[in-house]
């Protein structure tokens, strides 16, 4: 007898072993039809294996949230018995379930073409429409790396042949093509449906090791439905046109080349931007109560050492020796320099918190192949900031910074914001103990918010669990910006300490906190955001003065002038072009406002001003035209 508990608490007996479909069959047949797994005791299995023992289960349909994982790995097994029925002679090798969609690494001598990937796309929705039935088998290890060598797939055999003796070697037939995989699957291809779409090809390294063999990686998206689908690829159009590294090369605002490779050559239009949003920020910092301080680039791997970061992160620093044989590191965070700061004389209870930022320059080793634009780089600048408080300031600090948060992600443009809260990874400084404690008042601290979050387990910082908050931008993508850290252990680590309320000296807790994250990668976000269309107190340029005739230079000039003296950055286009040129190039430039002058506007001392996108112009007072730019051009927080 086998007793099966439903979600519902309610139990259902059987006689014996039974499977998934036969519980879904036994429920009804709408339910049957449509289940795609099941859940044994929170582990998905396929629906025709045997459960010998009393479980409680979920059926998993395609509204379930294990759902779209189980679609997105079927999918690249699809792709991998198309690639092999067109092109025989095909390796495979593997291919998992993504973020977004799935992959599988071929072995082919011919590489794949774009036109290639039509062709496979095409027989894949063919194998849906064959509905072919997908099995699972338990081999011996021995038979399959034969049955593998045999077929001359090399690269699974070499697999199979250094999996532990005891484990499990698991066989799936799609009809009659065989692959070696974990599992679980859908019952059949037909269920997979056809909201899917192969999108890009790459190059990976057999188990990932640039010394191994060179793979073809064929890429994919896959969702629950093809509406879904739709929405998704409308989205990645959209995205490809708000490409930071495009709009930074169209809008003047940065380049990157081989010389310096992850780090930023940034134009004067996009120092701009970076300095208004600096500045927006340092006045933000100032009026929440933090003192801004600057620590050194290159520390010494002795403080490296003490802190931990040397053991953690020692494969991502650069470091410089020095004549006297020491070694130096070029520093990749700022923590450990903050609380030497604050080491630094007596420090009494009254004087808590203290709210450390630093606009601190670092830079990390990043791999080559992991550059990418502003958001991947070596050398970066973090919106840092440590708060050292008391245990029963956890609380306060953390509603405070949390209010901070979201009032400056408003400002920006990002109205929806997600919390996860991560707690302890496996590897980690400091004692059980210690980590009780931490997650333990930063649980309260977050409930205390008000704020809904998510558990993220095992994603905590080595030395503290952490919030981390996710953004949506305009499209619709989720941006991991900001972050909380509760750290018990770095304090004791570095000997920092403060007088008590008893006279005795105490440990004060280090409340790591960002809120931009890194700059650089928080402005192609920003860029990206406004797909390069600022609002007007962002735009590197907020007025373009545009002359008709040449007879109306002087009174551009002017007008300039007067508008950088209200504050306003402007510049004059006097060039010998029809206005509508000017107007159009400067529109391409995303100018927000192009205020045109000809020989009317300067006797009557007028300014027609264009915005962008909008077909109208509005003809106003000069001084009535700068009062009103320059209270549109005011920052949210008034500065």
């Amino acid at each position: 007898m086998v007793a099966i508990t439903l979600p519902d608490a309610s139990v259902r007996d059987f006689d014996g072993p039974v499977t998934g479909l036969e519980i879904a069959q036994s429920i009804g047949p709408g339910l049957a039809k449509d289940a795609l797994a099941i859940k044994v005791d929170g582990a998905l299995w396929d629906l025709t294996r045997d459960i010998e023992e009393d479980a409680g289960i979920e059926i998993v349909t395609r509204v379930h949230a294990d759902a779209l994982d189980l679609l997105r790995h079927d999918a690249a097994h699809v792709l991998a018995q198309a690639a092999q029925e067109l092109y025989p002679g095909t390796q495979i090798t593997f291919g998992p379930a993504t973020e977004t969609g799935f992959y599988y690494d071929f072995v082919r001598d011919v590489p794949f073409t774009p036109e290639d990937l039509e062709k496979i796309e095409a027989r894949m929705h063919e194998i849906v429409e064959r509905d072919e039935p997908i099995s699972r088998e338990v081999w011996d290890r021995d038979a399959a790396v034969a049955y593998f060598e045999k077929a001359g797939e090399a690269y699974k055999a070499e697999w199979i042949g250094e999996m532990p003796g005891d484990e499990a070697v698991t066989i799936y037939h799609q009809g009659n093509w065989t692959d070696l995989c974990r599992g679980p699957h859908l019952p059949s291809t037909g269920k997979l449906g056809h909201a899917f779409k192969l999108t890009k090809l790459s190059g990976a390294y057999w188990r990932g090791d640039a010394t191994k063999a060179q793979l073809q990686r064929v890429y994919g998206t896959c969702w629950e439905t093809e509406k879904q689908l739709k929405a998704y690829l409308r989205m990645v159009e959209e995205a490809e046109k708000r490409d930071h590294r495009r709009l930074g090369r169209e809008l003047d605002l940065f380049h990157q080349q081989e010389e310096a490779a992850g780090s930023v050559f940034w134009h004067d239009k996009g120092w701009t931007l970076y300095r208004t949003v600096e500045n927006y920020m340092r006045r933000r910092l100032e009026a929440a109560g933090y003192i801004e301080v600057k620590t050194p680039q290159l520390v010494d791997r002795s403080l490296w050492e003490a802190s931990g970061h040397w053991e953690k992160f020692r494969e991502l620093m650069f470091t410089a020796e020095t004549e006297d044989e020491r070694t130096l590191a070029v520093k990749p965070m700022n923590c450990p320099c903050h609380v030497q700061i604050f080491k630094q004389g007596l420090t009494s209870y009254r004087d808590l918190p203290i709210r450390m930022a630093e606009f601190g320059s670092c830079h990390r080793n990043e791999p080559s192949g992991a550059l990418h634009g502003l958001m991947r780089v070596r050398a970066f600048t973090q919106d840092d900031a440590h708060i050292f408080c008391t245990e029963d300031q956890i609380n306060g600090e953390t509603v405070a910074f949390c209010d901070l948060l979201q009032s400056i992600y408003r400002d920006l443009g990002f109205d929806e914001v997600a919390v996860r809260f991560s707690d302890r990874p496996a590897v980690r400084a400091g004692s059980d103990e210690i980590w009780d404690k931490a997650e333990a008042a930063l649980r309260d601290a977050a409930e205390g918010t008000g704020l809904d979050y998510t558990l993220d387990p095992g994603e905590g910082a080595f030395y503290g669990p952490k919030l981390d908050f996710v953004l949506r931008d305009a499209i619709g993508r989720d941006w991991q910006c900001g972050t909380l850290q509760a750290d018990f252990v770095l304090p004791e680590r570095l000997d920092a300490s403060y007088v008590g309320e008893d006279g005795a000296k105490h440990r004060p807790v280090m409340l790591h906190r960002a809120i931009l994250g890194s700059f650089e990668r928080f402005l192609a976000i920003l860029i990206e955001q406004y797909a390069g269309r600022f609002p007007l107190w962002l735009a590197p340029v907020q007025v373009m003065v545009a002359t008709i005739t040449s007879d109306a230079d002087a009174y551009a000039e002017e007008v300039v002038a007067a508008l950088k003296a209200a504050g306003l950055r402007a510049e004059t286009d006097l060039r010998n072009e029809k206005i509508n040129y000017k107007v159009r190039e400067h529109s391409v430039a995303k100018v927000p406002v192009i205020a045109v002058v000809g020989r009317r506007e300067a006797e009557e001392s007028t300014l027609a001003l264009r915005r962008l996108g909008g077909k109208d112009q509005e003809v106003l007072a000069l001084s009535d035209a700068i009062t009103r730019l320059q209270e549109e051009a005011t920052p949210p927080d008034g500065g």
